[in-house]
């Protein structure tokens, strides 16, 4: 019997947590904090052991066997606490041939020190699961009406299925797409992403106790990142965009402050960058290979800018740029659903772009364009039209996914879908 909480809303993470229980002796899940990491084990767990808890912390210091529980699954939450769990589940694992033993969550990596303590990387015992904020599709906010599965068959369902407001769209990026945060009355769903953002620069990035970092630059820094979500933005930019300095020396230095706590951010799964994708294009020799910049989820980009609706609905470029954050933010977790991985496109030269590549465990992928509204269709239509005479691999289908749209319908000409967000589904 697990440890279900009743009011827990299913997570597309669970079918595969299911399916590698069966498989491996252990599961690691990682994430940021707050994502649901700890719900979503427990409802698969049959026991649980909290290193957030000092005395199980110190038990397991002393020997991670004294934590050990007859009741499999047993969740071991914030495992990372304890570094050297890992290499007792490993041995745990090895004992026979059983699965389904463990699952371990962890919301930071390991320092350099603390990976001195463990000695194995798990490979065939313990499957390795990365997990992110909630999808539209899992927090309820889309109805699943046409699904990337039905885009790859060719099957999908073309309806009418009435449209979103843009006002109710600004509501969702400010409310992300955390657990805690689903049911709160909407005038107060930006309080929990401004905490978490406290949190980050005033507690979170000392966790690690590798150096002391200053919060006022952290701030700056994620300031920065939100003012360049879903650009393509090099480290060279947000350094301008946050330090002053006089000389070359005063510049590497400010880079390298940069890039450390930048590795801070990425060790507390908070950056989500989308990687170029590589594709044999007419010219390939310009393609693009620098990442697509993302917070892990589009509130945290609002709470540093303290957006609101009404100043998102004032400033429909940032708007943009933030719904396209949140559609990226869907896709990777589809994708990872579907097994596939999620990039973008640019040609430097021409400046053909695409927002979103979608590619799947085939070597096949789908192409993705994002709009706020219908105004952008020609447009998107046009580039993704491009994109698909210039390719020598055609992709196995082009979408256009929009916020303030009202029907899943099918372009007779290109044959490129053109969806709203709010009805997207794995």
């Amino acid at each position: 019997m697990s440890l279900t909480e009743k009011d827990y809303k299913s997570r597309l993470i669970d079918d595969k947590i299911t399916e590698y229980l069966k498989i491996f002796g252990a599961v690691s899940i990682v994430g940021p904090k707050w994502c649901g990491k700890t719900w979503t084990s427990l409802n698969h767990a049959n026991s649980v052991s909290l290193m957030t808890e000092k005395s199980q912390r110190d038990l397991a210091k002393i020997d991670p066997k004294y934590i050990f529980t007859d009741e499999r699954p047993q969740l071991i939450d914030e495992w990372q606490l304890v570094p050297t769990i890992w290499d007792v589940v490993r041995h745990e694992c090895d004992k026979d041939h059983n699965k389904g033993k463990f699952i371990l969550t962890g919301s930071t990596t390991l320092t350099k020190e603390e990976e001195e303590d463990v000695y194995h990387s798990g490979a065939g015992r313990i499957a390795l699961m990365n997990m992110y904020p909630m999808s539209l599709y899992e927090s309820g906010d889309s109805t699943g009406d046409i699904s990337i599965t039905d885009m790859i068959k060719g099957t999908a369902n073309l309806k009418h299925v009435g449209k979103i407001e843009l006002e109710e769209i600004a509501q969702l990026l400010i409310r992300g797409g955390w657990p805690e945060n689903i049911n709160v009355d909407v005038e107060k769903q930006g309080i929990i992403p401004k905490s978490y953002i406290e949190s980050v620069i005033y507690k979170d990035i000392n966790e690690r106790k590798d150096r002391k970092r200053d919060p006022q630059k952290m701030f700056m820094l994620l300031k920065s990142l939100s003012r360049n979500e879903s650009s393509i933005t090099s480290i060279d930019t947000i350094v301008k965009d946050i330090e002053e300095f006089t000389d070359n020396e005063n510049i590497q230095s400010s880079r390298n402050t940069v890039l450390d706590y930048l590795s801070v951010l990425d060790s507390l799964y908070l950056i989500s960058n989308q990687e170029a994708f590589s594709i044999n294009y007419r010219s390939s020799k310009r393609i693009g290979k620098s990442p697509k910049r993302h917070l892990v989820d589009p509130s945290l980009a609002c709470a540093c800018l303290d957006l609101t609706v009404p100043k998102l609905m004032n400033d429909l470029n940032t708007f943009g740029l933030l719904f396209e954050s949140l559609v990226e933010r869907d896709l990777r977790i589809y994708g990872e659903y579907l097994n596939a991985h999620l990039f973008h496109f640019r040609d430097n030269t021409s400046g053909d772009e695409v927002d979103a590549i979608l590619e799947f465990a085939d070597g096949s992928y789908g192409a993705f364009e994002i709009k706020l509204s219908y105004d952008g269709i020609d447009d998107a239509k046009k580039s993704l039209t491009k994109f698909y005479n210039n390719v020598s691999k055609k992709p196995k289908f082009m979408c256009i996914i929009v916020g303030y749209f009202e029907a899943v319908i099918q372009d007779p000409e290109t044959g490129i879908y053109i969806i709203p967000i709010t009805s997207l589904k794995p």
